[in-house]
């Protein structure tokens, strides 16, 4: 009778023998160092993020930002400000407080000072940076560079290129071929006019033909843009003006690729499994502070946090692989949000009236004065249905006292006079429009340069609280390459 019992519970016996050792050797993989490095090494892998942005709006400082916020319709928020990590950061160069692109811009993709106008090479002149981009090429991801103004200003070429100065056009523009970088997308090269095509001491033939040479596809616009196949390379630009740039967003038509389109599409052609780095530059921000043009700057901010709101719909897709951080190279313009004449008095929705930018509106002035037909009843007219100042059935605050019509009239006659042949259009009169309407805005400009001011610094995704604090420009690259695992060379 025992003897049948015992048969009868062997099975369970040896099951609990089987359960106990089985134990006993997870508890010594555990304790085995070899074991420990595997775990690491898959924690390491689960936690480096696989898609990279990096959103720079050029010349974008604090003030830029809440005044944006401020002008949107609807009580709508900017994407930018939703982020849960904000960061500040100096912006200076090496050999001066105030910096330029080119030298903030190497900052941002090198994590390295540099002097002023120098596109991602040492101080020296004699060594180059490596780039982020190069890094995050170099370890097999996608790499996507796009900007709002020509593709090889300074902020943009920082990434791809390496030259002693910014105003080599030519040279940078050629090594976007070079790089081998998958999409440069947004404007034009402006290397590639004839102009600076003939500064150049390596001509080495048409920007558009090396490309192609090197095997990217040229899209001129949204259809050839959506008919292009991911896993090829591809230069992408839309209508651009004198300068290889988008309009600003104020003038801009349905015809031409907006920024967030030029990032949606990027992010399509980028999208693999070993993920890709992306950077966006919202470039005309800047040229609207440098002509203190505050209603161009609200909505160029407002074009750039569009392109940031596509990649933020990435993020949430892909929430656990996503690093998306947004900031600017410098401060331009000194702009405060409230001025003298208006004391604690502020009137931003009077920039609403403003139909198109400062430049835009020049542009008619000189058509103007071509043509010598256009009285200053009829220039107070178009006053009145571009910028708002005398439309006083809109608002009371745009009247015109008598001291307004006066300098107003005093610079057109100024700017309607014909120059001597060779020299300079001057035209007062267009930036003294905007500035009365800036004004009674409440609207304060110091400047029509670059300022030392701390930007701001906004993050969210994988790795996104290292960008917590107060730091230096070149911290972002630091802190990108730390959380990526891109490795320097």
């Amino acid at each position: 009778m025992l003897m049948k019992e015992c048969r009868r519970k062997e099975p369970l016996f040896r099951a609990l023998k089987f359960a106990l050792l089985l134990i006993i050797m997870i508890s010594a993989s555990a304790s085995c160092p070899a074991s420990h490095s595997l775990q690491a090494a898959a924690k390491k892998r689960i936690s480096l993020p696989r898609y990279i942005f990096l959103f720079i709006g050029d010349g974008m400082g604090a003030a830029q930002v809440k005044l944006s916020s401020t002008l949107l319709e609807g009580g709508h928020a900017l994407a930018m400000t939703s982020f849960p990590v904000l960061g500040m950061a100096t912006t200076h160069a090496s050999d001066r407080l105030i910096t330029d692109s080119g030298a903030a811009g190497t900052a941002l993709a090198t994590g390295k000072k540099t002097t002023i106008g120098t596109i991602s090479m040492a101080g020296n002149h004699l060594d180059t940076l490596q780039t982020i981009a190069e890094m995050a090429k170099a370890k097999g991801m996608r790499i996507g560079i796009v900007s709002s103004v020509g593709i090889d200003d300074a902020t943009p070429a920082c990434f791809y290129a390496h030259n002693a100065s910014r105003s080599n056009l030519y040279d940078i523009a050629r090594q976007m071929a070079l790089s081998g970088f998958d999409y440069f997308g947004g404007g034009y090269s402006l290397g590639n006019f004839p102009e600076n095509q003939a500064k150049s001491k390596a001509f080495k033939g048409d920007i558009t033909e090396l490309m192609q040479s090197a095997h990217y596809v040229i899209a001129r616009n949204k259809t050839d843009l959506a008919s292009v196949k991911p896993g090829g390379r591809c230069w992408a630009y839309s209508n651009y003006d004198r300068k290889g740039a988008l309009s600003f967003a104020m003038d801009s038509h349905e015809r031409e690729t907006s920024l967030a389109e030029f990032t949606r599409e990027g992010i399509r052609l980028l999208d693999n499994p070993k993920g890709f780095f992306m950077m966006v530059e919202g470039g005309k921000i800047d040229w609207a502070c440098h002509a203190n043009d505050a209603a161009a700057v609200a909505h160029d901010i407002e074009a750039f946090d569009k392109a940031i709101a596509t990649a933020l719909a990435f993020y949430r897709s892909h929430p656990g692989e996503t690093l998306l951080v947004v900031t600017a190279d410098h401060e331009c313009g000194g702009l405060s949000l409230g001025n003298t004449a208006n004391g604690y008095e502020t009137r931003f929705d009077l920039l609403r009236y403003q139909k198109i930018s400062l430049q835009r509106f020049a542009e008619k002035v000189s058509t103007w004065k071509q043509q010598g037909t256009v009285t200053f009843d009829m220039a107070l007219d178009s006053v009145k249905v571009y910028f708002g100042p005398g439309n006083v059935d809109a608002a009371s605050p745009l009247a015109l006292s008598t001291h307004d019509r006066n300098a107003l009239q005093e610079t057109y006659l100024t700017t309607m006079k014909i120059e001597a042949p060779g020299t300079k259009d001057n035209d007062t009169f267009s930036p003294t429009v905007c500035a009365l309407l800036n004004n009674r805005a409440a609207i304060g400009w110091s400047s029509n340069a670059h300022t030392a001011v701390p930007v701001q610094v906004f993050a969210i995704g994988r790795g996104a609280e290292a960008l917590n604090g107060f730091y230096d420009n070149t911290d972002i690259a630091k802190k990108i390459i730390q959380i990526a695992g891109l490795k320097p060379r």
